[in-house]
């Protein structure tokens, strides 16, 4: 059986609305390739460039790059962000929609983020847009 994961409206590039399911979020990392781009793979160490919007599970928008107009890029695979980013975009196709599922151990944990409205042990949820790379 899948986990119950939320509903996303909205294609590739648009700010995503997601339905939660009346379900706890699972325990697991849980990623769904909402649409399929045909890009390169998404390797470790590679700098990635994305738009995303974070949502707490049930709960409330605490980020998202759409409405700030431009896409955010970091270092995937290598420790610099929560670890469910590193092990659900690496192996990702440029061009792909995924909703990913953090739950708090592979997020922000006990201690949550506060001043971003995430508190300990939220389940995480993601809509992220993989818009390109550069190798390392």
């Amino acid at each position: 059986m899948s986990a119950a994961l939320p509903e996303v409206s909205g294609s590739f590039g648009q700010k995503p609305t997601l339905t939660f399911p009346d379900a706890p979020a699972s325990g697991e990392l849980e990623v769904l390739v909402l649409s399929r781009g045909d890009g390169a793979l998404v390797e470790a160490g590679d700098e990635l460039e994305v738009h995303y919007l974070g949502q707490s599970w049930q709960g409330g928008i605490f980020d998202n790059s759409y409405d700030r107009g431009s896409t955010t890029s970091f270092p995937i695979g290598v420790g610099m962000v929560i670890a469910g980013w590193d092990q659900s975009l690496v192996g990702q196709q440029v061009g792909s929609r995924v909703l990913v599922s953090i739950p708090s151990h592979l997020g922000y944990g006990d201690r949550g983020v506060p001043q971003a409205g995430i508190k300990g042990g939220d389940t995480l949820v993601f809509v992220v847009d993989i818009v390109g790379t550069s190798g390392s």
